[in-house]
């Protein structure tokens, strides 16, 4: 698989990566076997970055890729995870926490060190805080040599230019925010290059908006939003393509995107991406759905503190 640069990290990261949020079964109920099957699939197909995160099925993901990765050399993957999101509403980023949230997330994963350590949802609190406190400790294990490379995610635009214009950070890691619906990240590219920021993406299906699987009870889309998306599932089908093939391809071919992340607790779907990232994209049926998701193109929600969401 094609490996692109993060940033100035020196990694060089699969432009797919497996992400693991499934694994905490936040979208439905898994086969536990077949979770740990999806993981060693994705290493197997050349998927060489996994993201997690102790938030993700309230540790159940850290966990579970702790029992995949047991067996498997250190050197033949990279591993991120996050920390300060603990809950839905459990959020905790002082520098105290810094230090047992990443204890605990190499205990849980089994490793000696972590490649990528994010501030996970910093929309939800004070980001003065993240700037003043959390990077710094964050920092300090960084020397220790814990953490190799630091940064944050969230949802808003706004969060990654507020934490940059006062700190340095390492990477990103956006989701929902480069898809077939939305390319808000794609008005950021130029900023984040200039900081020497390495750019992750996520959710090119925006949890499953751009799919036909059904949404979960969570998902903020509007029936205008689920209506538009549906028409254009739809109109895929009719064409003999899966829309989620089109996603992931689109979010692929964005070549500033270091890498895109899709994860999945059944090893078949994670084949198909792989299998659709080498198909050449149908410019046609492209420019079809664009025009049809056009009413609601960069359509997004608020996410946390209403302050921090000023796009």
């Amino acid at each position: 698989m094609e490996l692109r640069p993060l940033g100035r990290t020196g990694l060089n990261l699969s432009r797919l990566s497996f992400g693991a949020s499934s694994l905490g079964q936040e979208f439905r109920q898994v086969d536990v076997q077949e979770a740990l099957r999806s993981v060693r699939t994705a290493l197997d197909l050349g998927m060489n970055f996994i993201d997690t995160s102790p938030f993700y099925g309230r540790g159940m993901s850290e966990c579970l890729l702790g029992v995949a990765l047991r067996d498997v050399p250190r050197d033949r993957y990279y591993l991120g995870t996050k920390l300060g999101r603990y809950d839905r509403a459990h959020f905790d980023f002082s520098a105290r926490r810094v230090v047992e949230s990443v204890d605990v997330s190499l205990s849980r994963l089994g490793v000696d060190y972590l490649d990528i350590m994010l501030c996970h949802d910093i929309e939800f609190v004070d980001m003065s805080q993240v700037v003043e406190e959390t990077l710094p400790a964050l920092r300090r294990i960084q020397q220790q040599g814990k953490v190799r490379f630091v940064g944050i995610s969230g949802y808003p635009m706004n969060i990654f230019r507020y934490v940059l214009d006062r700190t340095e950070l390492d990477v990103i890691l956006s989701y929902n925010h480069y898809t077939l619906q939305n390319t808000m990240l794609a008005g950021l590219v130029p900023y984040l290059k200039q900081k020497g920021v390495g750019i992750m993406n996520a959710a090119p299906f925006s949890a499953r908006l751009l799919t036909n699987s059904p949404l979960p009870p969570w998902h903020k889309a509007t029936p205008e939003v689920r209506a538009a998306c549906r028409k254009a599932a739809e109109h895929c089908s009719a064409q003999g393509v899966d829309i989620a093939q089109l996603a992931v391809q689109f979010s692929l071919e964005h070549p500033d995107l270091t890498t895109c992340i899709v994860g999945s607790a059944n090893p078949e779907n994670v084949r198909k991406w792989v299998a659709w990232a080498d198909l050449p994209i149908d410019r046609q049926l492209l420019a079809d759905v664009q025009k049809i998701l056009q009413p609601i193109h960069d359509w997004y929600y608020i996410e946390g503190r209403p302050e921090n969401n000023d796009n």
